[in-house]
């Protein structure tokens, strides 16, 4: 579980310990409580939502301490602009959008980077628990090595894709997140995400044939 670091000052206090806030009828009542500044209720917005965010971090950069750092950074930049939030759009889709700013222009920035080596493929998702390569008892340890490196060679290529290509498809295939609200967060009509989801698979399919 991802342990986010003490921020320096101002904010720390959101997130430090992570108490529950009382239940409430409408997640928009703790989101305007937050806006008025009541930690406990930001502190619930990052309980519920910090393994997704986590989790995106960590898809887009395989390092543990980026992704911690990233998802520090979206709670610091949420708890700083919080005042500019408007109701009328929905909470998850801006929170979103400012996780998946911060992720590609980490990745722009750090292309080229080795990912974590302690990094393994039994690495589980943040937000479902599940792992994306249990050994399979059924299987030889030949056919347990090939599927290996058939996944190994799946992350190596999704990393080579352009930014963009390389969210959406990490909110498609790791976040089972649908073309309508990968296009909220990233701003595209729903065609342009199928559009943009296209060449990303397309490019894939074409570089992992010998794996098909």
């Amino acid at each position: 579980m991802c342990e986010v670091k003490e921020a320096p000052a101002g904010p720390e206090m959101v997130l430090g310990a992570m108490g529950r806030y009382p239940a409430v009828n409408e997640e928009i009542d703790i989101i305007e409580k937050a806006k008025r500044g009541d930690t406990k209720a930001f502190e619930a917005l990052f309980e519920k939502h910090r393994n997704f965010v986590w989790s995106v971090a960590f898809r887009m950069t395989y390092r543990h301490d980026a992704a911690e750092d990233l998802a520090q950074e979206v709670f610091l930049r949420v708890y700083g602009s919080r005042q500019s939030y408007e109701a009328s759009a929905k909470f998850t889709t801006w929170l979103y959008r400012i996780a998946s700013n911060l992720a590609v222009n980490h990745a722009r920035d750090t292309r080229g980077e080795r990912p974590d080596r302690k990094v393994s493929l039994d690495e589980p998702d943040q937000q479902t628990g599940a792992t994306i390569d249990i050994a399979d008892g059924s299987l030889t340890a030949e056919e347990n090595l090939l599927r290996r490196e058939r996944l190994t060679a799946i992350r190596q290529k999704v990393e080579a894709l352009p930014e963009r290509q390389r969210l959406a498809v990490v909110m498609h295939k790791y976040q089972a997140m649908d073309y309508r609200q990968i296009g909220e967060v990233l701003q595209l009509s729903e065609s342009a995400t199928k559009s943009l989801l296209f060449r990303a698979y397309e490019t894939l399919r074409e570089q992992l044939k010998e794996f098909v």
